[in-house]
């Protein structure tokens, strides 16, 4: 799926695919879907500083990414 994107790339798109789908969330089943953007903000910022990325770990998990 991702075969011709570095590990960066791919975290940053699906990253932003998940915010987008979050703000969907919000606007069609309500406010309680705040918490998934505030989580993905914070995972973001948490593996700027730590390296720690579970989004990373997944896909290679998966082989999604080389």
């Amino acid at each position: 799926m991702f075969d011709n994107m570095t590990m960066g790339n791919a975290v940053t798109a699906l990253t932003g695919l998940m915010v987008l789908i979050s703000v969907i969330l919000i606007r069609l089943l309500g406010d309680f879907f705040i918490i998934l953007p505030i989580i993905i903000g914070v995972l973001s910022a948490q593996a700027a500083f730590t390296g720690f990325c579970p989004m990373a770990i997944l896909l290679k998990k998966y082989n999604l990414v080389k």
